[in-house]
């Protein structure tokens, strides 16, 4: 099969998707990598991941299947960032569900595969990205191993849906007023570089990084 893979340009899931790639192409599949849902062309499954464009029908009428990891119990948890605001919760069972993308509303589409993600509640944003990637690649590949039995073994999502808004750097604010202890989740999911955790003291603002020591 002809497999193609979009991710955004700028996300950190480029760095660990290599591996992916050549799991992919052991396979005996092809495969082509994407940015941009435009520079699409035809295939069989494409996987969306880390992309944070909405493609149209157009374009998903380009592949048979385009497949979608989101890491929450759909239709709970649509939306923005669902592992970084569910660690933020204090989660350490995370949901990660595979399913079609769909063109008639986000991520609303039938429901391939179940899985969950399990933290040991220490990792920091690198740890817990490389154990999400894992996650997310692994998925899509037992989709691509058992594809015709998930074509006929689906579920259609049912009940009542909830949507997790999109972060900012304004979501990495520390409480000067509450423990480490209290906000240890919030540090956990800041990025030291793009959105670094910080606090406001007599009107200044001071930047916090943390590290594994």
């Amino acid at each position: 099969m002809i497999i193609s893979i979009v991710s955004d340009e700028s996300s950190w899931i480029n760095s660990r998707i290599g591996k992916f790639i050549s799991d992919i192409e052991a396979r005996n599949h092809i495969v082509k990598l994407f940015h941009n849902h435009e520079d699409l062309s035809k295939g069989d499954v494409c996987f969306i991941v880390s992309y944070s464009k909405i493609i149209p029908k157009s374009f998903l009428q380009f592949h048979s299947n385009n497949i979608v990891v989101h890491e929450s119990e759909l239709p709970k948890g649509k939306g923005w960032s669902p592992m970084t605001w569910q660690i933020v919760e204090g989660k350490s069972s995370i949901p990660f569900t595979l399913f079609e993308a769909s063109s008639e509303g986000v991520d609303a589409g039938v429901v391939y595969i179940r899985d969950s993600l399990f933290l040991s509640g220490s990792e920091l944003v690198d740890e817990w990205r490389d154990k999400q990637a894992d996650k997310t690649f692994e998925m899509c590949l037992r989709f691509l191993e058992h594809y015709r039995y998930y074509l006929e073994h689906f579920e259609t999502q049912s009940g009542e849906d909830s949507f997790y808004k999109k972060r900012t750097p304004v979501d990495s604010e520390l409480n000067i007023n509450s423990s480490i202890l209290d906000q240890f989740n919030l540090l956990r999911v800041v990025d030291n570089e793009k959105y670094p955790a910080y606090f406001v003291k007599d009107g200044k603002k001071y930047i916090i990084k943390i590290f594994n020591g």
